[in-house]
């Protein structure tokens, strides 16, 4: 081998090097240099031809990833007038990758396909394992999720044993993406970490290709802000540079995030950009799937309804054309739904007679089954309505058992949201009561109907989690001395978001129950004389299901609106009022606007049903911003005993169950500058002499996590702080840090009864379906049956006497919501909730 040939060789394994970490431009320069030393297109020396070739093949992948298909496949050819025999194979593989980059699917596979057979045998390197890997992605791109799946696990194979480390996280990175059109969550996850670390060593412009995977699957999860998150930073990454293949896929990606999260100018906006990328590089493929997303934005929106039907039925059959059955059938289903609301019910049959894809994804399936629902309520045949609906219902239970994670579990709700929506509002409007309690059952918090299982223990993880108790501390620390830690802050955030992520990645172990019936609920509410209200999460409206002395009726409320300004500004109003010496007149104008909010909330909530609660026991099923009221305050509720349950399901399957023995001693607990924590619990020890007590250092997280651990009451009087966008670190401040709701997650056996006296450590965030996420709901997760705690602050100066009483009624006999009301009722500003199957 002469010198230039040398010299020429090691410019094409550098350029390989660069477009093999994504940097095609800087690739291209390395190949055109190496090109030029060998005098092409002007040399005639044969010698030379075998070396000439591989250069033009790799150029020729360069070129088209940035966007120069014409130009890529013209040195090909180029390659192809010189190639010896045994260079075939790697030509049509390179032409095989080619023909995917711009959506020429079945052309592709006939290249991959033949390129594969003729490098097996003889070829058990890189030439190889890179060519499983792009016929996998072809696969991917049809939805053959398994045989892509089967591809890569070949193709990692083959590249650990030659050592091909990039390679092998490259087949990491289409792996996670295959488990997640087969719906595996936490498999995609964990595959995503595995690429991670051999990117950012050596590729680290694959990152953010690797962070619109992610997004991706947080997306199919239903976390579509975790989603959009990682798409920010992926679209940050990418810069401002020319449009590429990544950049393009990115923006696409960040439009189906949008248009999850509801903002639709967005969604249209990013797929429009995307769309215009896609077809500039001549990707006809992925333009036709940003073409779907923009339709499936402008049908949101409701505007050109008539243009966007017939628009979707074309591009459904292109994409059919194209190799991506998925896709065509979703745009199908586009098409029928415009049809449907338009009223023209014989045009949206014929469009969801469009070919079924043979391996759908999840996605596909909800949405063939919310179409179908959505075509018989139009037709008036609600049976089938409800048959569409709960099967579509079902197919998500079923994913979601899968799930280990609370925060995927609560996240997938979203998936079905309009599916619950259609089969509750065609109860609402054609069925009788026990059918609409069914759909309200369905529609609301089915993580709890979900076994709780316990997050994954790694040393990484716990690593993570005693730094972040560590940094908490600083944080908090700062706070209190009045010198902000940003620093610290920053990197609690990046804990926070590192422990949460690898949770994601813990499967479930499929198991899961049934809604309860109506006849089984009011059975149970007869026993014990209590009326259930279970209001309706129906847009715009306040409706209840009402069940009392065995019969259930149907009741409308008051205006959503004022319902939830009402809630917000008593929140408010308590918070302001709560542990603070203020002027007399700012004081009485605080009380006064407590009083009159209320006064509102009595109107609309508790007015409309007239002599229905009699003097019963009351259990609430809050949908939305109803989860948030301080019911014993309410005039009428006053020194009356309320359960509030996240369904009724969890309510009656709390009520029927059986606890094992448990630790019988109460575990107190008092956390460090509350000012009467201490003394609060000195009460209560005095009352209870057979307790353990943790207080000053003694009241560390890790002494009272194990004392925690199957006992059968609990008190903790500690600071609390409420995380609406991050439930999983709402937490308690105790000695040594906070004692965070993830904690509570690990314990093998839950309290079955908690009380949580201080801060306002019982207000939650409602995901869609009314999923009940914040500090004491995940004690509710994890089968404490009872948790009392402050949906706003609770003023700590007066709530020891509360609690003190609160017991007393315990040891009585008194049932914890009794207990609540009658311990409470000589304070009129304590707003504890009694949660769960009291």
């Amino acid at each position: 081998m002469t010198a230039v040939e040398e010299r020429a060789r090691a410019l094409h394994a550098r350029g390989l090097a660069a477009t093999g970490r994504g940097r095609s431009a800087q690739g291209c320069r390395l190949f055109r240099a190496a090109l030029a030393l060998l005098d092409w297109p002007e040399t005639t020396q044969r010698d030379r031809h075998a070396v000439v070739t591989r250069i033009l093949i790799s150029l020729a992948a360069a070129e088209v990833h940035l966007g120069r298909s014409e130009v890529g496949f013209a040195l090909l050819d180029d390659a192809e007038a010189l190639a010896e025999q045994d260079d075939r194979g790697i030509l049509l593989l390179q032409r095989g990758l080619l023909c995917v980059l711009v959506g020429r699917m079945d052309e592709a596979l006939h290249h991959l396909n033949e390129g594969i057979s003729a490098l097996e045998g003889h070829a058990e390197g890189y030439d190889l394992a890179s060519a499983l890997l792009n016929r996998a992605m072809l696969h991917s791109l049809a939805g053959r999720a398994r045989l892509a799946r089967a591809d890569l696990l070949r193709c990692g194979d083959i590249a650990r044993r030659a050592g091909l480390a990039l390679l092998v996280a490259k087949s990491e990175l289409n792996r996670g993406y295959c488990e997640m059109l087969m719906g595996d969550i936490p498999a995609a996850l964990r595959a995503f970490d595995l690429a991670k670390p051999e990117f950012t060593r050596r590729a680290t412009d694959l990152l953010p290709v690797l962070a619109v995977d992610r997004a991706r699957t947080l997306m199919q999860a239903g976390l579509a802000d975790e989603a959009a998150a990682e798409l920010d930073e992926a679209i940050r990454l990418l810069g401002h540079a020319r449009p590429t293949y990544e950049r393009a896929e990115a923006a696409l990606t960040r439009a189906q995030v949008a248009l999850v999260q509801g903002d639709h100018p967005t969604a249209r906006l990013w797929a429009r950009r995307a769309e215009r990328c896609f077809l500039r590089r001549g990707d006809r493929s992925w333009a036709a799937v940003a073409t779907l997303t923009r339709l499936r934005a402008d049908f949101r929106t409701g505007r050109r309804l008539s243009a966007i039907a017939s628009e979707a039925a074309a591009l459904a059959l292109r994409l059919r054309g194209l190799g991506l059955p998925n896709d065509a059938e979703a745009a199908a289903l586009l098409a029928a739904r415009v049809c449907v609301r338009r009223g023209d019910l014989r045009e949206a049959r014929r469009h969801m007679s469009h070919r079924r894809s043979t391996s759908p994804v999840l996605e596909t399936k909800l949405l063939r089954r919310l179409t179908a629902a959505e075509l018989h309520a139009a037709e008036g045949d609600t049976g089938r309505v409800y048959r569409d609906a709960r099967a579509g219902l079902d197919l998500l239970h079923d994913h979601r058992a899968r799930l280990a994670s609370l925060d995927l579990r609560t996240g997938t709700a979203a998936l079905g949201a309009e599916l619950a929506a259609v089969g509750l509002g065609t109860a609402v409007r054609h069925s009788r009561v026990p059918v609409i309690f069914a759909w309200s059952e369905r529609s609301r918090a089915q993580a709890f109907l979900v076994p709780p299982v316990r997050p994954p223990t790694d040393v990484d993880t716990s690593d993570a989690v005693a730094e972040l108790r560590q940094q908490a501390m600083v944080v908090r620390a700062a706070e209190l001395s009045g010198r902000p830690d940003p620093g610290a802050s920053r990197r609690c955030a990046e804990l926070e978001h590192v422990i949460r992520a690898r949770g994601w990645q813990a499967d479930g172990d499929g198991e899961r129950t049934g809604v309860a019936g109506f006849h089984d609920v009011a059975a149970e509410l007869g026993r014990t004389g209590e009326v259930m209200v279970t209001f309706l999460p129906v847009v715009g409206q306040v409706l209840a299901v009402v069940i009392a002395d065995g019969r259930g009726r149907v009741v409308r409320f008051g205006d959503l609106a004022a319902v939830s300004e009402a809630i917000a500004r008593l929140r408010s109003d308590l918070d302001a009022i709560c542990g603070r010496t203020l002027p007399l007149a700012l004081a009485e104008v605080i009380t006064a606007s407590i009083r009159h909010q209320l006064a509102v909330l009595d109107e609309h909530l508790l007015r409309p049903l007239g002599d229905m609660l009699v003097d019963r026991d009351l259990v609430v099923v809050p949908t939305g911003p109803l989860s948030g009221i301080p019911w014993g305050l309410l005039p009428p509720l006053r020194g009356r005993p309320v359960t509030v349950a996240a369904s009724a399901s969890a309510w009656l399957q709390g009520r029927r169950a059986v606890s094992a023995p448990m630790i019988s001693e109460p575990l107190l607990v008092a956390g460090p500058h509350l000012r009467f924590a201490a003394a609060e619990i000195s009460k209560i020890a005095g009352m209870l002499p057979a307790s353990t007590v943790l207080t000053g250092a003694d009241a560390s997280v890790d002494a009272t996590l194990a004392a925690m651990d199957n006992r059968r009451i609990v008190h903790v009087a500690a600071h609390g702080h409420h995380e609406p966008g991050n439930f999983l670190f709402s937490r308690l401040d105790l000695a040594d840090g906070p004692l965070m709701a993830y904690d509570i997650s690990r314990l093998p056996t839950a309290p079955q009864h908690v009380v949580l006296s201080s801060c306002d450590t019982g207000r939650t965030v409602m995901r869609v379906g009314d999923e009940m996420l914040g500090f004491a709901a995940a004690f509710l997760y994890s089968g404490t049956k009872t948790v009392v705690a402050g949906v706003a602050r609770v003023p700590d100066d007066t709530v020891t006497g509360v609690m003190a009483a609160y017991h007393d009624l315990l040891l009585r006999g008194a049932r914890p919501s009794r207990a609540l009301a009658e311990a409470a009722v000589a304070e009129p500003l304590i707003p504890l909730v009694c949660f769960g199957s009291c």
